[in-house]
């Protein structure tokens, strides 16, 4: 079976990403090959990337997610360019 991921806002505002066993094996080996130099990958629903995502919703109310990206981000690099997303206050 092919993969199948779809991700969506549910009516509360949860995101939510409904995947099957290829769909699931696939969004980890992606997560896996990230690091310092491949940082970063795409999911769309819509053209060519990385993580095909599905353009079906689950319920009528699901707002589908047709574009995203995930990216991996070191602590040092955060400390550098980012370092407020280090606030224990959040």
């Amino acid at each position: 079976m092919a993969p199948r991921i779809t991700i969506n806002l549910a009516t509360g505002g949860e995101l939510e990403i409904w995947l099957n066993g290829e769909g699931r094996a696939l969004l980890i080996r992606e997560l896996q090959s990230l690091n310092e130099k491949s940082e970063h990958f795409h999911l769309s629903a819509w053209g060519d990337a990385e993580v095909r995502l599905g353009r079906n919703a689950y319920r009528p109310s699901d707002k589908i997610i047709g574009l995203a990206k995930i990216l991996f981000r070191t602590d040092e690099w955060d400390r550098q360019y980012y370092p407020n997303v280090l606030d224990d206050k959040n």
